[in-house]
């Protein structure tokens, strides 16, 4: 069964596997494997599940609620987000207005069939809208009982900081940040963790599995395989692209193999566990688009690698691995309509 951590600061206990929807609910997987998926998520001992209103235009909302439609409400905890542009794209469709954000939350419950969700995130940080609006509207949401708890996804240290200050003010539970995070994507290390610790924040990482070159699948100076996000060109052949033009990283990825045998673990099960292993992630988000890939992903809850072993793994990806904390920066648009 799934182990479950502690989320930031809080009394609230999340599964260290997060079940999530991005790029799958609503576009990739028909609806009928999409609720196997969720079905298996749960039969394995999940009960977080990651949506967020953009993810297929409010459609993965949908999806996802009508998936645990019968579950009991209590038993689960239930996290989406607010930023990206949704419905026709007008100017208030998009960004952390309070506009924006309270009609946000009232589509996502209804779309999710919930009076609720256990944590509401930012997805980017607001450029345009001052901070201060932001997270006052983010307080009335939470005082309305519309959200337990507030987070972020993807914000800079010192973004962090700001907020968690206002949230202090506030009398706000901010309590999460959810960035991507891998053995090929550090970024979050060096400045975005320690920033998180100081506010009482923990990480819900994203893409633990490196979009699934982590998996050893995609081979040096070989196609990518059908039917894999490397060929999709809804969206996931974009995402991947970074992993998979360089030759020499998938080359290296390949050398993780030997370990993951050792280890009795599957080439995801160790990049997933790897992620766990940071003290500050509360959780690792998976995704799946057959409900095999969740039972198996599940194995890597509990798994505890040998320090010796996490020092091999650095050796072996070498300066193959993304560190540089600007890079954290470079994912929230300048401006909304970026």
């Amino acid at each position: 069964m799934i182990e479950y951590r502690y989320l930031g600061n809080s009394g609230l206990k999340i599964t260290e596997l997060t079940y999530g929807n991005w790029l799958t609910h609503g576009s990739q997987v028909e609806n009928d494997q999409a609720r196997a998926c969720v079905n298996a998520a749960l039969d394995v001992g999940i009960s977080s599940f990651d949506t967020a209103d953009v993810y297929a235009n409010t459609a993965a909302e949908t999806v996802l609620g009508e998936a645990l439609k019968g579950e009991r409400r209590e038993s689960l905890e239930i996290f989406t987000k607010v930023y990206w542009p949704t419905g026709p794209g007008g100017p208030n469709d998009t960004g952390l207005s309070r506009k924006h954000i309270i009609e946000s939350i009232n589509g996502s419950l209804r779309r999710l069939q919930t009076d609720y969700v256990d944590l509401y995130q930012a997805h980017r940080y607001d450029h345009e809208t001052p901070l201060e609006e932001t997270m006052l509207a983010f307080a009335d949401i939470v005082r309305q009982g519309k959200a337990l708890y507030i987070g972020v996804s993807e914000w800079t240290a010192e973004q962090i900081r700001a907020g968690a200050a206002l949230a202090k003010e506030l009398r706000v539970p901010f309590i999460s940040n959810q960035p991507q995070y891998s053995m090929l994507w550090r970024v979050i290390e060096d400045a975005v963790v320690p920033a998180s610790e100081e506010a009482g924040l923990s990480q819900i990482v994203w893409s633990p599995v490196a979009q699934g070159v982590l998996t050893g699948k995609y081979l040096p100076g070989a196609p990518a395989p059908a039917g894999s996000r490397g060929t999709d060109e809804k969206g996931g052949k974009g995402m991947i692209a970074r992993f998979l033009d360089d030759q020499e990283l998938l080359a290296r990825v390949q050398g993780l193999k030997p370990i993951a045998e050792e280890l009795d673990l599957t080439m995801a099960q160790l990049a997933i566990a790897w992620v766990l292993q940071n003290r500050n992630v509360a959780a690792a988000i998976i995704g799946a688009s057959r409900p095999e890939q969740v039972i198996d992903n599940a194995k890597a809850s509990g798994v505890s690698i040998p320090a010796e072993v996490m020092a091999r793994i650095d050796e072996v990806l070498g300066d193959k691995v993304a560190r540089d904390p600007a890079l954290t920066a470079e994912t929230s648009p300048a401006t909304r309509r970026a």
